[in-house]
């Protein structure tokens, strides 16, 4: 036999084949070793995923099934994967650590519109952070949500507030719905900013116009939240089986007819300023300026007012609500109002200042989030968190309501005490998307535009609702016994409309 160095050379090639492929073979089984894991969640059934497992309340069965299997879920509806997040680790993986993986906003197929539209012409719904959301977030940024601005609007907002309380006097004794006062009041402030005019009036019809606009406002939150078959099996989506495309287009075009005159008019005006018309310098004139078509326009008035009216006016009834169930807090802001305030005017700039006051809206945020849910954010590629994957396309959820339950993050996590935002390490939480125990109007590049405004609205509101009346319910039944029961949907409302007596504070 011949061992020549040349037949070694010959031979070299084929002996190292078997090598090769046992080194690919101990690759592969190393990569599926290594292949992370989807987060843990209940085990679904076969087609049908986790479907038979939901409720109604969406929100608490999801707290629930991060109890059992941590703060990072998966649950399979159908087809469908979606990811929860319940912790402040967790939601802080998604909205910092990963915000910029996590921008994409998750677009239902029940959605009428093209996402390519919805990304020419939406803020909140855009699929993604592209060039045009940059522009409109930078535009309502700069001329409705600055701290400039936000001082200018100032007087608007605390004379539609004054005008609440006239109107409430002028009710002295009879039942009114709170709610749906409030939802007037914030709807018109913001009118007055937009189109510098009221749209509804306090008294209109018993209140019918508000509670119209109110309940399309609420039918889009609801649709939004409607569990869709063509997102859980995708193959029924040109079917529209529920009808859910039909519903929302109706809901839509009933809210657009509500302002369409006012843009319709305004846009002849602005047209014609060189023969004699004067804009009004309210937003729609920047919109009409910056050359934005009616579509657009409707579009973008519908997000702001639906996104700055239902979860402000929300708030105020659930702050109401447990202040009437636990006297002792509310003895401890009138308290304040009357030692801080006195025969003082509230403005918006002396309610920012009560300290008690506002540690009862924190805590109505924690226990009452106005949204349950943070919208849904997109993976569009596939990355991970918590030492999971989460694959591309999921649907991300940040569960704001678990979060503000967990006994491991809050001490009495279902009592309704303000004091813990006063006196101990809590106090020093605030709700602008920097602590992730408090996330009302989330964080990252997705956190809501009008929290500058909110923040400046909401103590201004329910401190005139206190210090002008004595509340009672109706028959003077037992406040401690309010029915606090939720109705889920994008915005989280009392399930029974907080009905009171007003009366004049006695001095």
């Amino acid at each position: 036999m011949d061992y020549s160095v040349s037949n070694y050379e010959t031979l070299l090639p084929l002996l190292l084949i078997p090598l090769l492929l046992l080194l690919s073979i101990k690759h592969i089984h190393a990569n599926k070793k290594k292949e992370l894991p989807l987060p843990p969640g209940p085990k679904p059934w076969p087609i049908l995923g986790n479907i038979p497992h939901m409720t109604r309340k969406v929100h608490l069965t999801m707290s629930q099934f991060a109890k059992s299997h941590g703060p990072l879920i998966s649950v399979k509806l159908g087809a469908q994967l979606i990811v929860v997040a319940s912790s402040p680790a967790a939601a802080a993986e998604i909205l910092k650590t990963r915000d910029r993986v996590f921008s994409a906003r998750y677009i239902s197929k029940s959605s009428p519109f093209e996402v390519s539209d919805f990304d020419r012409k939406a803020i909140v719904w855009a699929s993604t952070c592209n060039d045009s959301w940059k522009s409109l977030r930078g535009l309502c940024r700069t001329e409705l949500f600055s701290g400039r601005a936000i001082e200018s609007q100032a007087a608007v907002r605390e004379r539609k507030v004054g005008e609440m309380v006239e109107f409430l006097a002028g009710r002295e004794g009879k039942v009114v719905d709170v709610g749906e006062i409030v939802f007037a009041t914030v709807f018109n402030s913001l009118c007055n900013l937009f189109f510098s005019e009221d749209l509804l009036r306090l008294d209109d019809s018993k209140g019918k116009k508000a509670s119209g606009l109110k309940s399309h406002i609420w039918k889009m939150m609801e649709l939004a939240t409607t569990p869709n078959i063509a997102d859980f099996y995708p193959v029924l989506e040109p079917l529209d089986p529920q009808g859910l495309k039909k519903k929302t287009v109706k809901v839509v075009t009933q809210m657009f007819s509500v302002w369409e005159s006012y843009i319709r008019e305004r846009r002849e005006i602005h047209e014609s300023k060189f023969h004699g018309g004067e804009p009004r310098g309210d937003f729609l004139d920047v919109f009409l300026s910056n050359g934005f078509d009616d579509d657009k326009i409707n579009w973008l008035f519908f997000e702001l007012l639906t996104a700055g009216t239902e979860p402000t006016s929300t708030t105020v009834e659930w702050a109401m609500a447990e202040l009437l169930k636990n006297g002792e807090a509310m003895s401890k802001v009138r308290g304040e109002l009357n030692l801080e305030i006195g025969e003082n005017t509230i403005t918006e700039s002396n309610a920012s200042q009560l300290t008690f006051l506002n540690a009862c809206i924190k805590e109505t945020f924690r226990l009452h989030p106005p949204v349950p849910f943070l919208i849904p954010r997109r993976a569009p590629e596939a990355c991970q968190v918590m030492n999971y994957l989460i694959p591309k396309d999921c649907q991300v959820v940040v569960n704001v309501w678990a979060i503000g339950r967990d006994p491991s993050v809050w001490e009495d996590p279902l009592s309704f005490r303000p004091e813990r935002f006063v006196d101990n390490r809590s106090a020093v939480a605030d709700f602008k998307g920097r602590d992730f125990e408090l996330l009302p109007f989330g964080s990252g590049r997705r956190i809501c535009p009008g929290l500058p405004m909110a923040a400046k609205q909401l103590p201004l509101i329910l401190a005139s609702l206190i210090k002008g009346f004595d509340w009672t319910l109706p028959g003077c039944d037992d406040p401690a016994k309010l029915d606090m029961s939720e109705k889920f949907g994008l915005t989280l409302q009392k399930e029974q409309p907080l009905l009171l007596v007003a009366r004049k504070q006695s001095t």
